[in-house]
């Protein structure tokens, strides 16, 4: 059986990835970390919690050993908006725990995932089905961490014999827990103003497409590439993954649906907005089916139902 350690528990991610590995793999063997408890009693709790900034190496070290680890979720990152208002400590935490888990794979040979994310992509990149190998000159630092992150990994892996393995993230919905400063924020959030207050301002402009993905297909699409056969992977850091693309006004037009009297404004984020429109507006995720069998459970229409189900037992 596996023995696992999560880095960034707390994270809209690994908020929900931690109890879907426990339940996977056993309580036991799912480590959790974050540098703060505020992580809810599910992740403290449920199974082994340690208190740990991701940074400090020599402890990620200790959790190692004293736990037996052989795969790191390293899910730690500082995302795309909130990176450009701090770009050093955005590089200095998306690379540094990065780094702190390849040399920890090194020296004691455990796995290691890291999600990439369609950050990682710029304007001069095909906008529409954008191919698993293209150029990558992202506008960001939250991107171009991405992108050296990748790079990185696949050092180690060619270097050192070491296994890295990775997905790049479209914008991830989750009904469980409020996104933390990314630029696809807005479809998380135009659910909850939908059943609240029947209205919603996004930040982005009507036609700004964007790769989007329902968080369960998200925590499989993690698992399912750290379980498939290496020998069969051509790619590794990191995979492209979809599952649906949208506009405000599609999404707005599905949750109408639902709720008919449901109304779209716009107050646009300039900075958001440019964010948005150097990323995809979709990716051509075929490598990552053709090399270990992706497949997402849920499409728009499908997530809608779920996500007003869900969030209307939660908001009562």
């Amino acid at each position: 059986m596996k023995k696992i350690l999560v880095l960034g528990a707390a994270g809209q991610i690994g908020s929900e990835l931690v109890p879907y590995l426990r339940n996977t793999y056993g309580a036991d063997n799912v480590v959790a970390t974050d540098v703060h408890r505020n992580c809810g009693p599910e992740i403290t709790e449920g199974g082994p919690f340690i208190t740990c900034d991701a940074l400090d190496g020599a402890k990620l070290n200790e959790i190692v050993d004293k736990y037996k680890i052989d795969t790191i979720y390293n899910l730690v990152a500082m995302l795309s908006a909130k990176a450009e208002a701090d770009p050093k400590f955005g590089w200095d935490l998306n690379m540094g725990v990065l780094f702190n888990c390849l040399e920890i794979a090194r020296e004691k040979g455990v796995a290691v995932f890291t999600p990439s994310s369609i950050g990682a992509f710029g304007p001069e990149t095909p906008m529409d089905g954008t191919p698993q190998d293209t150029i990558m000159r992202p506008k960001t630092i939250y991107g171009v961490s991405k992108v050296a992150g990748e790079l990185l990994a696949d050092y180690y892996v060619k270097r050192f014999g070491i296994d890295a393995r990775g997905v790049r993230y479209p914008g991830i919905i989750s009904y469980v827990t409020l996104p933390g400063g990314g630029t696809t924020d807005y479809a998380v959030e135009i659910y909850y103003d939908a059943i609240k207050k029947k209205t919603y301002s996004s930040n982005l402009k009507a036609g700004t497409f964007l790769d989007m993905m329902y968080m369960p297909d998200a925590l499989k699409a993690a698992v399912e590439v750290m379980e498939a056969d290496p020998a069969k992977l051509i790619h590794r850091n990191c995979f492209n993954v979809a599952s649906m693309s949208f506009d405000p006004e599609i999404i707005a037009n599905e949750i109408k649906k639902h709720i008919p009297d449901f109304t779209l404004t716009y107050d646009v984020n300039p900075m958001k907005q440019a964010i948005a429109e150097s990323w995809p507006n979709s990716m051509d995720d075929t490598a990552a089916r053709e090399e270990w069998g992706w497949n997402p459970t849920y499409n728009l229409e499908t997530m809608t139902v779920d996500m007003l189900a869900k969030l209307k037992v939660k908001l009562k």
